[in-house]
């Protein structure tokens, strides 16, 4: 029984980008004993999905975003801790 090799995305997407630069499909699968429709579908799943790279910096500034407003909230959960436990021990 043959061991199936497991690629990582970077593998995946150097092999074909080196098909799309022009490099022979029938090549590239031999040399990295890959099968022609194993080749297309991960070009195809790499064109489908290319639009997505642009979004990964809305996608960090939406972050950064986000953060920021948790911390505040957390500061301010803090805050308002302190004061309670500060007015309880006042009362005792």
């Amino acid at each position: 029984m043959v061991k199936r090799r497991k690629w990582c995305s970077k593998e995946k997407s150097r092999i074909v980008l080196e098909g799309l630069k022009g490099a022979p499909v029938s090549e590239l699968c031999i040399e990295h004993q890959i099968s022609q429709s194993m080749y297309y579908a991960w070009r195809d799943q790499f064109l489908t999905n290319m639009g997505h790279v642009f979004d990964i910096t809305r996608h960090t500034a939406r972050e950064k975003h986000l953060k920021h407003q948790n911390d505040q909230l957390k500061n301010m959960i803090g805050s308002l801790t302190y004061e309670l436990k500060k007015n309880d021990d006042e009362d005792w």
